[in-house]
């Protein structure tokens, strides 16, 4: 038996036996010289190809729609804009012509150069963006090589299906009847195939590197998609447990949809708001599912992120108001654009090797030194709360003087929208993001001059406690439950009470099933996490008084140590709603 630790992406346990699809990486190509007077042959070869590849993508859309979201669809819709892509084309004439080879080999070379570039690039969302260029050259390449596939279409009954990536139409092409789960050696969250996941609702966890080496097809797998946890070949007593835990599981759906439209209120009557965290805009269609209140952060930089080029306003304020549609008369919260550090921007931002980057030019530091750059979001956020309620929330706020700053670009672009004609909200609620310890401490002047504050426990963690979260030498003093953190928390949501302002909180705590009754205690008014966490966190709610909660964060405050914090916790039973205690 072994486990191994992967991106969980699509909720769910699976447990089957494995069928390993390796077909997507088996693409013989050959390579040989061609005269200049075979150039027009070879390039009339392209042409077709991409003429077919064109039409199977289209197809393939045409079916998309009839079996999940529009937005979804897209997916399809987006490769067929690729491979008509004119830089593209020019790209692979100009190499054809100078390198003389047949032109197979060089489809296959200018996207190896494209993957290999976007697989280098520093942001995740990006290294995942490579897995469609891949799949775009293979609709190409397949009408040049004779690739005879593997069919998903008829697979074994509880098949665990188990690639190095997958292509968009491989998904579509599965018996989802038969398949219980997805594991991959690469993607992530906003990966292709954890969106179609999710969509079909089939348990996967992605970015498992090397998996595939490591497995022969004859060997059953648990993966858990809530988690990222893939045990290869569990003993009895663990396969055992997965599948009790999968049973409780579908017992636990049906409680869920019995409290989808209930609302989170403890025994006695005190109610709060439960968001969900999105990134991209096909997860605002699932929302409902869970009984998401609203969207409590909408992260706007991976609408950047997933482009090579600067999204045009135009472009940012189709994607706001079509989540925006979505949720319908649901509040939506955009945080402005959070990049820097280890995420670039491509076309405006380059890597500058900053020694700290976490502590550097990021987040709203970034926009109000580019303000030309930040109005734009601005006015394309403005116009999409026309369509519905908007806030704003601007992160990484330090202090007063840079949320004034803010406030005046804000002020600018409203008035560049008047001059335009463009409608917006005139009440458009602005919000502070409290994640330094700064911003924490002065919550009572910024309170002043904001709507709302969103508590983001990640940073908070992190810039109180010194520590990076991403080295393993020091990320298990990383502790939300410490009570210096505690006490920063409750200080934001008294200054926030204390000037009528609502608090809410959208970093990981907020999820965490063990922090509810604390937090409820602590006075948080919305919690906004993942949304697959929304329905356990609404039970807990239900199951407890506010009293309860109160007298409870009343003695975690008064605690010395992290380790009482949890003490205390645990003593209170939060085991008994089966939640353990993961923060």
């Amino acid at each position: 038996m072994k486990e191994l630790h992967g991106i969980p992406v699509s909720p769910g346990i699976g447990i089957g036996k494995v069928f390993l699809y390796l077909d997507n990486m088996a693409l013989e190509i050959p390579r040989y010289d061609i005269t200049r007077g075979q150039v027009e042959y070879e390039w009339s070869r392209f042409t077709a190809a991409l003429s077919n590849a064109v039409a199977e993508v289209r197809s393939l859309y045409d079916q998309a729609v009839q079996e999940m979201s529009s937005d979804q669809a897209e997916i399809f819709q987006a490769h067929s804009m690729m491979l008509e892509d004119k830089q593209f084309h020019e790209q692979i004439r100009t190499k054809l012509e100078n390198d003389l080879q047949n032109i197979e080999w060089i489809v296959w070379e200018v996207s190896h150069e494209l993957i290999q570039k976007m697989s280098a690039s520093p942001d995740a969302y990006l290294r995942e963006r490579a897995a469609d260029i891949a799949g775009v050259s293979h609709y190409i390449l397949d009408w040049f090589v004779s690739n005879k596939k593997t069919s998903l279409a008829a697979l074994p009954d509880h098949t665990i299906l188990v690639a190095h990536d997958l292509m968009p139409a491989d998904i579509l092409s599965l018996d989802r009847s038969k398949v219980t789960g997805i594991v991959m050696d690469s993607g992530g969250r906003t990966a292709h195939t954890a969106i179609l996941a999710r969509a079909f609702e089939i348990p996967a966890v992605l970015g498992l590197s090397g998996i595939t080496k490591n497995l022969n097809g004859a060997e059953v797998l648990v993966l858990n998609g809530d988690t990222g946890v893939v045990i290869i070949d569990p003993d009895a007593p663990t396969q055992k447990r997965y599948e009790k835990a999968r049973s409780e599981y579908q017992k636990k759906l049906a409680l869920f949809e019995s409290l989808r439209k209930l609302p989170a209120q403890t025994r006695d009557g005190h109610t709060v708001k439960l968001h969900a965290n999105i990134e991209i805009a096909e997860e605002a269609e699932q929302l409902s599912c869970y009984g998401a209140d609203g969207i409590g952060l909408y992260r706007s930089e991976f609408l950047f992120l997933s482009s090579a080029h600067v999204a045009s306003e135009e472009k940012q304020f189709q994607a706001y108001r079509r989540v925006i549609k979505i949720m319908g008369n649901l509040p939506v919260t955009i945080r402005t654009i959070d990049i820097g550090g280890d995420k670039v921007l491509p076309g405006i931002q380059q890597a500058n090797n900053e020694k700290n980057p976490l502590l550097g030019w990021r987040a709203i530091r970034f926009c109000l030194a580019r303000p030309g750059f930040f109005k734009t979001q601005l006015r394309a956020v403005l116009r999409a709360s026309a369509f519905g309620t908007v806030r704003i929330l601007f992160p990484l706020i330090s202090g007063c003087e840079e949320l004034e700053q803010v406030l005046t670009v804000l002020e600018e672009a409203k008035a560049e929208c008047r001059q335009k004609g463009q409608l917006y909200d005139e009440h458009i609620a602005v919000g502070s993001m409290i994640e330094v310890p700064s911003a924490a401490l002065t919550a009572d002047i910024l309170a002043e001059k904001s709507d709302f504050f969103s508590i983001g426990t990640n940073d908070l963690v992190q810039y109180t406690m010194a520590v990076d979260r991403g080295n393993e030498q020091v990320n298990h003093l990383a502790q939300p439950f410490h009570p210096a953190i505690l006490r920063l928390i409750k200080y934001t949501i008294d200054s926030a009470h204390a000037k009528g302002i609502p608090a809410a909180m959208c970093g990981e705590f907020a999820g965490a099933p063990l922090a509810t009754m604390l937090l409820l205690g602590l006075g948080l008014d919305e919690f906004s996490m993942t949304a697959q966490a929304i329905p356990i966190i609404k039970h807990i709610i239900r199951s407890v008084t506010w009293e309860q909660c109160r007298l409870l964060a009343e003695k975690a405050l008064s605690c010395t140590a992290e380790q009482q914090v949890l003490r205390l916790l645990e003593e209170h039973n939060l085991e008994r709603i089966g939640h353990g205690k993961s923060a």
